[in-house]
């Protein structure tokens, strides 16, 4: 079985990580939305809210898991035997950063990164600029899923 994960805060769920799953999804047998735990850092949106998002948006998807980490990316790899860890791209600075992050894993595993571009459609959302947005009043409804949107 080839199981992925695809590990970050997902504070909250954009339409590029939304973009990022759902185009792997025909890659993998399994993706494993892993949202990694971080003491030291402060969210917007609380964890059981931040798992409810991802759930909600891939119900329909039963290749796309979603849980919760601590530690070492590639620790908990090994744990649940995901072969491959998989990053979005959105620029050339994504790339720097996640080529650094890659080679080290690498390094330190035999566990596989893979890279997809982000769409060109959501290259520029993140999930820093949605928290900016919904700390202004903005409307950030056109770039996260229905499943984001506050009722």
């Amino acid at each position: 079985m080839k199981r992925a994960i695809f590990p970050g805060s997902f504070d909250p769920l954009t339409l590029g990580h939304y973009d990022i799953i759902k185009r792997s999804i025909t890659l993998f047998d399994e993706v494993i939305v892993a949202i990694g735990i971080n003491a030291d850092k402060k969210y917007m949106f609380s964890l059981e809210d931040r798992k409810r998002f991802i759930e909600e948006a891939f119900k329909d998807h039963k290749k796309v898991k979603v849980v919760t980490y601590e530690g070492l990316t590639i620790d908990f790899c090994k744990e649940i035997d995901a072969q491959f860890i998989l990053r979005g791209l959105r620029n050339p600075a994504d790339f720097e950063f996640e080529k650094a992050i890659a080679h080290t894993n690498r390094k330190l595993s035999k566990i596989e990164t893979v890279f997809l571009l982000t769409a060109s459609n959501t290259s520029y959302i993140s999930s820093s600029i949605v928290r900016d947005v919904i700390r202004n009043n903005g409307d950030y409804t056109k770039l996260v899923p229905e499943s984001v949107r506050v009722k």
